[in-house]
């Protein structure tokens, strides 16, 4: 069974998509409407930008969703998913690419998201870490133990997680991580605690777009981050992309689950090959894959 993944912020690089761009006139047409639906340039932001405009979250999550979900129609024939997910923003990518919602219904989620959280993390200062070599239970239990907001955001693959929230709090459990015996515990150069508490007004304000957009069955089962399992059902989609903001992303258990309901390979589409890296740290004889562009 083919498995197609899709991934979240941070994969991002400057150039990205050009290559779509010049190989073929169905992603010049996207990337026009893209362009048009936006009300600003990000074709040229993507090709030509730098990295620390790329890093904007009004452009990097539209960027990445563009890239992931243009590919996948590039692909054409070859794009034939028995399952597919994504990580964090990914979800929206996947959807996209899965017939469940249209390409300008996709983008504008994605940009109102993107906004919705940018401003959630403007109204209070915070953060994320990355902690490796410690079981879920251990850093979950220290978290709980902290004075302030800090939980488990990003369930990203065995002994690697990612904890989000206030920065006292993150520096504190951090601390306490590395005491416990964690391998690195690094703060990381984000603009907020995604994931977690703190995405709260941006939960709020993205549950009424999401409310009405139109949501169709996908044309395979898509594993979601809140549960890790798969669902084909419009309102179950619906409720989890709105508990997506400050619930944490299981990451781990959704490439555990693939792999038991038969995932025999993985495609990655999109920039970069993190997730690919990802199943490789849950099983290294598991075949991956870059996404190739068919042109046109």
């Amino acid at each position: 069974m083919k498995a197609f993944v899709f991934p979240g912020q941070g994969a991002q690089f400057s150039g990205m998509g050009k290559d779509l761009y010049n190989a073929s006139a169905r992603a010049r047409d996207r990337f026009e409407e893209a362009n048009d639906i936006l009300g600003f340039d990000i074709s040229n932001i993507m090709f030509e930008g730098s990295d620390e405009e790329l890093k904007e979250t009004r452009v990097t999550q539209p960027a990445i969703f563009l890239h992931s979900v243009i590919l996948a129609e590039c692909l054409g024939e070859a794009f034939e998913p028995d399952m597919v997910a994504g990580h964090s923003l990914g979800e929206f990518s996947a959807l996209v690419a899965a017939g469940a919602l249209q390409f300008g219904d996709g983008l504008r989620l994605v940009s109102a998201r993107a906004n919705a959280m940018q401003k959630a993390c403007e109204l209070q200062p915070s953060t994320m870490a990355a902690v490796l070599g410690l079981d879920n239970e251990t850093v979950e239990d220290i978290c709980n133990k902290i004075e302030g907001i800090v939980v488990a955001a990003n369930y990203n693959c065995p002994g690697q997680l990612v904890i989000s929230g206030e920065v006292p709090a993150v520096e504190t459990a951090c601390a306490a991580l590395g005491e416990a015996g964690a391998r690195r515990a690094l703060m990381l150069p984000v603009g907020g605690a995604f994931h977690s508490p703190l995405m709260e007004p941006a939960r709020e304000e993205l549950a009424h777009a999401i409310a009405i957009a139109d949501i169709q069955v996908p044309c395979c089962p898509i594993y979601q981050n809140v549960s890790a399992e798969p669902t084909l059902d419009p309102e179950l989609i619906r409720q989890q992309l709105v508990a997506q903001l400050t619930a944490p992303v299981r990451w781990t258990q959704t490439m555990q689950t693939m792999m038991a309901d038969g995932a025999t390979e993985v495609t990655e589409v999109g920039p970069g090959k993190v997730l690919q890296g990802l199943f490789k740290k849950v099983d290294r004889a598991f075949p991956t894959m870059t996404a190739a562009l068919e042109t046109a």
